[in-house]
Formats: C-alpha cells, sequence, structure tokens
C-alpha cells in the first residue's frame, strides 16, 4: 500500500507524527493478522484511542476505513497466492479470512474489476506476452 497511489500522501503524514505513529502500529497489525476477524474496539483500546477517533485518525493517514483497508490487503494477498502458489478462487479466500466464496469474488471483482480467476488469467497472459518481447 505504501508503493500505491495513496502511498505517497502515508509517507508525508508519517513525518508530520501526531496519531500517525499509533495508525502506524494499527496498520502493522491489521498487515500480521489480516485474515483474522477485525476487532476494531480491542485495536482502540490497545492503542489507547476511543473508536471514533481511531477511525477518523486511520482514515486521515490511509485514505480508508480499517476495514477498507483490511478488505485490500486480504484481496491483494488472495491475488498473489492464486498467481504466486497457483490456487484457486475458493482455496485463496479461505487462505486470507473468506468463509464465503461468493463474497469474495464480489469484492474481489469490485477492486481489480473482473473475477478472480479471469484476473489471474489475464496477469499471466500479460506476463508471458512480456517475457516474449
Amino acid at each position: 500500500l505504501l508503493m500505491g497511489e495513496q502511498g505517497g500522501r502515508l509517507r508525508h503524514l508519517a513525518l508530520q507524527g501526531g496519531y500517525t505513529p499509533y495508525i502506524a502500529r494499527a496498520v502493522g497489525r491489521l498487515r500480521q493478522d489480516f485474515d483474522q476477524p477485525l476487532h476494531i474496539e480491542e485495536l482502540a483500546r490497545e492503542l489507547g484511542m476511543s473508536v471514533s477517533g481511531f477511525h477518523h485518525h486511520f482514515k486521515a493517514v490511509t485514505a480508508m476505513s480499517p476495514l477498507q483497508f483490511q478488505k485490500r490487503l486480504r484481496l491483494h494477498e488472495a491475488r498473489r497466492l492464486m498467481l504466486g502458489e497457483d490456487l484457486d478462487a475458493a482455496s485463496a479466500a479461505y487462505r486470507v479470512g473468506y468463509h464465503d466464496a461468493s463474497h469474495f469474488n464480489r469484492e474481489y471483482k469490485n477492486l481489480f474489476g473482473v473475477p478472480p480467476m479471469r484476473d489471474v488469467q489475464r496477469l499471466r497472459e500479460a506476463a508471458l506476452e512480456s517475457a516474449g518481447r
């Protein structure tokens, strides 16, 4: 995510201080435990923040809610698993914390624009074309 479209903003805010170190800790936890259920109240309490304050500061730093952030982490990891470990969509979904394959497929399509296996096929074909040049 630091290398994505919001990465520059996140790095800029990190240099400003304030609540950013707390949010950085939360991001670290989300990255480490992305496949686990998200407990906002627990995370806010660990950081010494109210739930509403945590949401506000998290969104100010990352430009998305904690749930959206976790969802993106899960979907990007699922994509990596399907490409790198040759998992099918249902197996990748389960590994990253989804228990409903159709819910995973909908969210994947919303983020990447196409269903999971079509996306993987498209990415593999693009890689083969690039390698053949």
